[in-house]
């Protein structure tokens, strides 16, 4: 799992990295759009976790035809989502980025880049969402395929179509959307084959299609906990890159070049997390509440010890690392800036991203949500607004509202995981 995050990882940093030879106004748009995407990331993640959880909980009881039938239904409610989702980009993708604070020039040169992300989000949703069902049927290592996949045909095609190598036309900004597009949806081809013809834990045969109403209105209640967690978390991401948006490109490309960064780091750990949540589902339909627990506890030592690690690289390093990127001195300020503040809250981050994956492996979503809700909306907005434009601290406080929100949650879910109510949770 930790493999197949940093999979996940890689496209991120790819991206910014050939990006970010076509200019300043390329890496904004691209992360203005990423901010856009979050929303995406989140029905995926979401929709997900109510996967990995109905279909860990299914295999701890050793009922491998339930945990299919749940997959198949789970794949029609992202069709369903998706489809939704590509009509808005058709439409709407300018407006989105204008909304966002885009100046005329960024939206001239990377509206399209916009438009074929969230139109093309469905190879998204359903990478995350098969790898969902390949997680929580303990079958991670198909999951790391499908991603690995996906990321070498994303690292061939991305040079070739953003700077019009040999045959290929020379599409800038757009060319990096289309090279993400195709290596996503080759892995979603590799994915397909694999649950339906493959030789893995679970597989899918005509009978688990049948339309289950009540499968879907129970994957719907786990999944909406874990999807309003991630869509509370994002939303306030977008709130964030706005205040950004108000000191310029040079801001948000520096801040676009940081968190891809972070990103590569956090969601290898995302992976541990994820593992963690597979244990506490399967254990706990083999009725091994103790185990359960002995696995988050173990499985967050680890985290903290390899949060604890890159928090110290980028305190040492940040300026040689920004500079792979961009050779832009002001881009190069605001990146460098944003990667040793945030990093300062690395091992908080990485003690409660287990804590939170394990109420949801257990099908607890509830709790996350209403502490995201109180932490991100309640406490990380209005911090960020407060710190950056009252108190003049500029982008610096935005960063500082990241790390302060981060703790807090962290310190909130131990008190509540302690309490043990995720263990008394029926799917």
């Amino acid at each position: 799992m930790i493999l197949e995050m940093s999979m996940e990882a890689l496209f991120a940093v790819v991206d910014v990295f050939f990006v970010s030879k076509i200019g300043v106004n390329a890496v904004a748009v691209v992360g203005l759009t990423e901010s856009l995407m979050t929303i995406v990331y989140s029905l995926g993640w979401g929709l997900a976790m109510g996967a990995t959880a109905f279909v860990a909980r299914r295999i701890g009881e050793k009922d491998n035809d339930g945990a299919a039938v749940g997959a198949a239904q789970s794949i029609y409610i992202a069709v369903l989502v998706s489809g939704l989702i590509s009509i808005t980009g058709i439409f709407f993708s300018e407006d989105l980025l204008k909304i966002m604070g885009a100046s005329s020039e960024v939206i001239a040169e990377g509206g399209g880049f916009t438009k074929i992300m969230l139109t093309g989000n469905f190879v998204i949703m359903f990478l995350f969402l098969i790898n969902g069902i390949f997680r929580g049927a303990g079958d991670a290592v198909l999951a790391m395929r499908a991603l690995w996949l996906a990321n070498i045909i994303n690292i061939i095609l991305d040079p070739l179509l953003i700077f019009g190598i040999g045959p290929f036309p020379e599409l800038g900004v757009e060319g990096a959307a289309i090279a993400t597009t195709i290596g996503r949806g080759c892995g979603v081809v590799f994915q397909v084959y694999h649950l339906m013809k493959g030789r893995g834990i679970i597989h899918l045969h005509s009978k688990n299609w049948q339309f289950r109403t009540d499968i879907i209105k129970k994957l719907i209640e786990i999944s909406s906990g874990s999807t309003g967690q991630f869509i509370i978390q994002s939303a306030s991401w977008i709130f964030l890159i706005r205040i950004i948006s108000n000191y310029g490109s040079e801001a948000l490309a520096g801040y676009t070049i940081a968190i891809r960064i972070i990103v590569f780091t956090i969601l290898p750990a995302w992976g541990m997390a994820n593992a963690a949540a597979t244990m506490v589902g399967q254990n706990l339909g083999a009725k091994q509440l103790d185990r359960a627990e002995k696995a988050v506890w173990r499985t967050a030592q680890f985290n903290m010890v390899f949060m604890g690690m890159v928090m110290f690289l980028f305190l040492a390093f940040a300026d040689p690392i920004v500079r792979l990127f961009t050779q832009e001195q002001h881009v190069i300020v605001y990146a460098t800036e944003c990667l040793r503040i945030v990093s300062l809250g690395y091992i908080f981050f990485a003690f409660g991203m287990i804590i939170t994956q394990s109420f949801n492996g257990a099908g607890d979503t509830r709790t996350p949500t209403i502490l995201n809700f109180f932490i991100f909306w309640v406490l990380q907005i209005p911090l960020a607004w407060v710190l950056a434009i009252k108190m003049s601290f500029d982008v610096s406080g935005v960063y500082w509202a990241i790390v302060i929100s981060e703790s807090a949650l962290t310190v909130a879910g131990y008190i509540l995981f302690k309490r043990g109510r995720w263990k008394r949770i029926k799917i």
